[in-house]
């Protein structure tokens, strides 16, 4: 008789901790859905290379997660969703051309992080550039769809 009440005692415990970690997750946003999926993300990023290159804001509003850390390879400076947008909403952005190979996926649970190598063609403060970098970009699966929450590149010398 005492093992099993420990038993119920221990299972109860397991429970209590199975539901306290679900709510930290549910309060955080993320993994309130099931996986994501390898091919889910790699479309949400070309929906977002698209977005950027047609200037759909309210579709970069919908598709950016709140919490978004963008790190530039240019100069390594940190912008938050807002910004981000702004820089491209204002005009001193403009995406021309974005591509992506060399790719990788890795999922883990509704977190997917793609990682691979990056050129792309751009206007900034009204001068053209073209740069290749090496790339991560963090993806959550949320209820409203995946959302972009992280990107972070280096840039690499041109191929010769």
């Amino acid at each position: 008789m005492e093992f099993s009440v420990h038993t119920g005692v221990a299972a109860r415990g397991a429970r209590a901790a199975e539901r306290a970690h679900a709510a930290r997750r549910r309060a955080v946003g993320i993994c309130q859905e099931r996986d994501v999926t390898a091919e889910e993300v790699l479309r949400a990023e070309d929906a977002r290379y698209e977005a950027q290159i047609a200037n759909d804001f309210a579709t970069m509003e919908q598709m950016f997660g709140p919490e978004l850390v963008y790190i530039r390879s240019v100069d390594g400076a940190v912008a938050d969703k807002h910004a981000y947008i702004e820089s491209m909403r204002s005009g001193t952005v403009k995406y021309r051309a974005m591509r992506r190979s060399d790719v990788r996926v890795r999922t883990y649970g509704c977190l997917a992080i793609i990682t691979g190598f990056f050129e792309l063609d751009l206007t900034v403060r009204g001068g053209d550039l073209s740069e290749q970098a090496r790339f991560h970009s963090v993806w959550a699966k949320r209820g409203q769809g995946v959302q972009f929450v992280s990107w972070q590149s280096t840039r690499v010398p041109p191929k010769q």
